[in-house]
């Protein structure tokens, strides 16, 4: 099969003295994201849908919460580590897509740096990159600005 399609998910719930880093860019935020590395939900969905795509296990696996190494790391190296290891077994990202649902900070002015950091560390065009951000409309923890989650897939093919 020359191509495959993964799906990845992952959110995170907001708190006071994190810094705030969605796709790779850091936002002007009095919260963050709580989590082991920096928490950037949108890097972790696209790195989930990659590995699932390729048939692997999920970024747990390859880098467990539970590992010092993995403290406040940055994201997008991992992403560059999900793309070698998808490459070591013969596969290459074609393109992403992720929607971002979240009720606060405001997104979309920050769309642009998303895109161009996420295609940089997956090694893309930033035209394979799709990016959107949609609020939960007010409808359970998401919709009251306590989290912020991203949905993510992925195409990759065969080398």
């Amino acid at each position: 099969m020359p191509y495959r399609i993964g799906h990845g998910y992952d959110i995170h719930r907001l708190v006071e003295g994190r810094p705030l880093v969605l796709g790779g860019v850091r936002f002007d935020t009095e919260f963050g994201l709580a989590g082991h590395s920096d928490a950037d939900c949108v890097t972790h969905a696209v790195c989930d849908a990659l590995l699932g795509a390729a048939g692997l296990p999920d970024i747990g696996h390859f880098f467990p919460d539970t590992d010092p190494v993995y403290k406040d790391a940055d994201s997008q190296l991992l992403l560059k580590r999900v793309v070698a290891e998808l490459q070591q077994r013969g596969w290459a990202p074609l393109n992403i897509d992720v929607t971002v649902i979240a009720e606060k900070p405001r997104i979309s002015p920050r769309l642009g740096e998303m895109k161009l950091a996420l295609a940089n560390s997956a090694g893309l065009p930033v035209e394979a990159v799709g990016l959107k951000a949609t609020t939960n409309e007010g409808i359970g923890e998401l919709g009251r600005g306590l989290a912020i989650a991203a949905h993510a897939v992925a195409l990759i093919r065969k080398l």
